[in-house]
């Protein structure tokens, strides 16, 4: 099964509410995964809080994106 991302909620931070398709909710926070040119917008609370659910990841509207599965790695239960 692959691992994949069905919703998503802003928390605070840099971090979100994460639920995946094998029924985990995890916490994710991304202030030390913001690195490289495409992340620098994201550093920005207002622009890192909208974005949305494509091609089963999280992504924002500049395309950053993140794998799923990283997602998975390096959050925690919720």
């Amino acid at each position: 099964m692959f691992i994949e991302i069905v919703n998503a909620e802003y928390i605070d931070g840099y971090r979100l509410l994460l639920f995946f398709n094998n029924g985990e909710r995890r916490v994710v926070d991304l202030s030390n995964s913001l690195n490289g040119p495409v992340y620098l917008p994201l550093k920005d609370i207002d622009y890192f809080k909208n974005f949305s659910i494509k091609f089963n990841t999280v992504e924002w509207e500049n395309g950053a994106d993140f794998a799923p599965e990283y997602l998975y790695d390096i959050s925690i239960a919720a």
